[in-house]
């Protein structure tokens, strides 16, 4: 266990969790909506700090990030829980645990470890993955600084509902960020996650503000967000924040509570596809689906095929120097 970061200590023994926007006040000897952070005597404390669950060396592109050190391997570490309760939850066996089964699992792994594993595995970058890297924060943070001591570049793959508190904390050692924006609908965010909307909006607009590359994923769930209304809804407000951007729209397949629903068709993601384009927006992917033409990144002024893609894997990649051999234009991005 370690004391937490960001909460305030309350009367009567109870505290408040600033970590994330749930903000939860806890009373001793309880947990907050996460089941990973625990009241105990006044004090809060980590239940997974140093606690690893799931650790992998993954391709960028997995995260999904195709503009972030493309074609490099980011180790990936994850803990057990998490502040929402989507039933699509595509990792709940270890995502939810904890809420499901009351149950904190993992191995013990240090910081330094991780970071050391890393340099050996030659990854360009640490991806907090798979759960919340939010829940596991001080875990997450105190690797972070150790690696980029290392020159290791740090990835957040999130559901985006940490407080504006928590960006600024890590935001010196935090490179890039995949958001996952999955619905423009208070009521999705209710009902199928627990949570609300306009949080994640804000934290994406911080994220640019602070100068961590983004890119924001939607999947899309047929009957649930896959209205064309709400893609455009989506798609403008991407583009309000930044252009460049890009918007990961991806396949559903029947998982954890949701079985009763369909896969979704190539056809939606490639309407997806379209109206992020049409509405501005410099790079739309389509994911879910190998082999697809949307997997590409394609030169955004003169159309020129610059990277091919099958499923995770880059077969050819034409930029230099981060332009566009065609046109010169530079093309967004980190180390291209």
């Amino acid at each position: 266990m370690k004391e937490a970061m960001l909460y305030d200590k309350l009367k009567e023994g109870k505290v408040k969790c600033n970590l994330c926007n749930h903000r939860c006040l806890i009373s001793p000897s309880k947990k907050g909506i996460c089941a990973v952070r625990e009241n105990r005597a006044g004090t809060l404390y980590s239940l997974v700090y140093g606690s690893a669950v799931s650790t992998n060396v993954d391709p960028i592109e997995k995260k999904p990030l195709f503009h972030f050190l493309p074609g490099s391997r980011s180790y990936s570490i994850a803990t057990v829980g998490c502040n929402f309760k989507c039933l699509h939850c595509q990792n709940s066996e270890i995502s939810q645990i904890p809420r499901d089964h009351d149950r904190i699992i993992g191995k013990n792994y240090g910081c330094k470890e991780i970071v050391e594993d890393a340099l050996n595995c030659n990854c360009k970058s640490i991806s907090y993955t798979y759960t919340e890297p939010t829940i596991f924060f001080e875990y997450a943070y105190d690797t972070a600084k150790l690696a980029h001591k290392e020159g290791i570049k740090n990835v957040f793959v999130t559901n985006g509902y940490m407080t504006s508190e928590t960006l600024k904390t890590i935001g010196p050692y935090l490179d890039a960020a995949n958001v996952d924006l999955k619905a423009f609908s208070d009521d999705f965010y209710k009902d199928i996650c627990g949570a609300k909307l306009n949080f994640i909006l804000d934290s994406i607009r911080l994220m640019k503000e602070l100068g961590v590359w983004v890119e924001v994923t939607t999947l899309i769930i047929p009957r649930l967000n896959d209205r064309e209304d709400e893609l455009q809804k989506i798609a403008e407000f991407i583009k309000e924040v930044g252009e460049e951007i890009p918007w990961h729209v991806s396949a559903f397949y029947p998982t954890y509570k949701l079985l009763d629903y369909p896969r979704t068709p190539a056809k939606t993601l490639h309407t997806a596809r379209e109206i992020g384009l049409n509405a501005g927006l410099r790079y739309v992917y389509c994911g879910n689906i190998p082999g697809d033409e949307g997997e590409n990144t394609y030169c955004y002024n003169c159309k020129e095929l610059l990277i091919e893609r099958q499923g995770y894997l880059i077969s050819k990649n034409r930029v230099k120097d981060d332009l566009c051999p065609a046109c010169g234009v530079k093309i967004d991005g980190i180390d291209l």
